[in-house]
């Protein structure tokens, strides 16, 4: 094929795969198929990618960005007559300014790798998530990805302070600002966080990087009800001064999968309540002691049902490891995995409705929830046994469609993909869908960046 051709005369037989090269890929997270394109390119720099573009937009030939594959809205499925670019090449950590707290790095630096970078010189990157191993920086961006940290250091997009793009036609946007202040003209970073990969390709990226933490304080908390969540949760971040890095809150039904065989974690707390909660402070002036007089006087005042505070390491990485045991959704078969916000006022009304909608269509189900409740974030697990394609669809309406009356978001951080683009419409207005298809037809006049995904998209003659 000569496309092909033409695209390994750039780029070198190293970075093109074709045949069973890109079908002994998995496709993604949890998914058991091989990778379905014509080929996998791996330009090396931006200037290779320019060129790439170049000629598949003369072409016409459709292209789909992949970074580590942990997404989980099919923003990265590719079909047969697709190219995928692999950013796996743009993986160079081109230095940190240690002293104006910034990192610059290549789109294809898996995200641990950043944060050990980070580490050695004394600093911490502040965006943080459980696929942190294979996820890349690059992914992050283009979903705007949060994760664990986010109530006090916001999400990706609040750490990246410039980047470098290729557009649909090859033109490349250079804007790796290192300032926390440029207030000269528009944002045009902002056109490629969040947008996986429809507007442009970033192949480089300036982060933003924060002093290392000197304390960390975890404790786990138990719940009688949600209302005395969301009570603990305005009295922490009071007391902890602006510390508050961390509220994940486990529903019973999520704690008691983990903590129950063949799991092997173990409880900090009696497993008898109805919420639970991990709570983390980082940087907190006064220590361990200030962190559990925080809670001794919760538990005093019945802000709390019980607490245990973390009294080491390992038992802070035990905490977490309940957080973080996902693997269990699939005890009962492959689930649905959903990421909705919503304010935070309206969480427990919004759960219960989604849970009732389940009980009265399949009274036999499994449904877990957990989230960072602090951020409005909530994360299902569903399981409906001998589900069908019909049934799929109504558990994914059983979760959206309570979202429209209280203004909530069908996805908090996984993007919209496939997975989910049929329901844009009940998280952004008509005029505002309209918008992304005019920046859209600007930019990607003939749709050759991750086409389908998202919107659907009518291309230019």
């Amino acid at each position: 094929m000569q496309i092909l051709k033409d695209i390994e005369a750039i780029v070198g037989t190293k970075g093109i795969l074709t045949g069973d090269d890109v079908a002994n890929r998995k496709a993604g997270i949890w998914i058991d198929e091989g990778i379905k394109a014509k080929a996998i390119v791996r330009p090396k720099n931006t200037e290779e990618l320019s060129k790439v573009l170049k000629i598949c937009n003369e072409n016409k030939q459709s292209v789909v960005p992949h970074g580590g594959l942990t997404g989980l809205a099919e923003g990265a499925i590719t079909e047969e007559d697709q190219i995928a670019i692999s950013t796996e090449r743009l993986n160079t950590i081109e230095g940190i300014d240690t002293v104006g707290r910034t990192i610059t790095l290549g789109a294809g630096v898996p995200l641990e790798k950043a944060q050990n970078e980070a580490e050695k010189n004394n600093l911490m990157l502040a965006v943080d998530l459980g696929a942190r191993g294979s996820c890349t920086i690059g992914g992050n961006i283009s979903t705007n990805a949060g994760g664990n940290m986010v109530v006090k250091y916001g999400m990706t997009r609040d750490s990246v302070l410039g980047l470098e793009a290729v557009l649909a036609d090859g033109r490349i946007v250079t804007s790796l600002n290192e300032m926390l202040k440029n207030n000269s003209g528009y944002d045009l970073k902002q056109l490629f966080i969040g947008t996986e990969g429809t507007l442009g390709i970033v192949t480089r990226l300036v982060v933003r990087l924060r002093e290392a933490i000197t304390a960390e304080d975890t404790a786990f908390v138990s719940f009688n009800d949600f209302d005395q969540v969301t009570t603990f949760l305005k009295y922490i971040d009071r007391e902890l001064g602006g510390t508050l890095s961390a509220f994940e809150v486990l529903w019973h039904d999520y704690f008691d999968l983990v903590i129950t065989a063949p799991a092997t974690n173990k409880p900090p707390v009696e497993p008898d309540k109805p919420f639970y909660a991990i709570v983390e402070s980082l940087g907190l002036v006064a220590g361990k002691e200030r962190f559990e007089a925080i809670m001794i006087k919760a538990l005093e005042d019945g802000l709390i049902a019980d607490a245990a505070v973390a009294q080491s390491g390992a038992d802070r990485a035990a905490m977490w490891a309940i957080r973080d045991d996902v693997e269990q959704f699939f005890r009962y078969g492959p689930p649905q995995i959903f990421d909705v916000s919503i304010a935070v006022r309206h969480i427990g009304k919004y759960v219960d409705e989604v849970k009732r909608r389940l009980r009265e269509n399949w009274p036999l189900h499994y449904c877990y929830t957990f989230g960072h409740i602090a951020d409005g974030n909530i994360h299902f697990a569903i399981t409906i046994p001998n589900k069908d394609d019909e049934i799929h669809l109504a558990v994914e309406r059983c979760v959206y469609e309570p979202l429209k009356p209280h203004g909530g978001s069908i996805s908090a951080e996984h993007g919209i993909g496939l997975e989910k683009k049929e329901y844009l419409s009940i998280s952004r207005s008509e005029s505002e869908i309209a918008l992304m298809r005019h920046l859209k037809q600007s930019l990607d006049p003939r749709g050759i960046l991750n086409p389908g995904k998202i919107f659907e998209f009518e291309l230019a003659n």
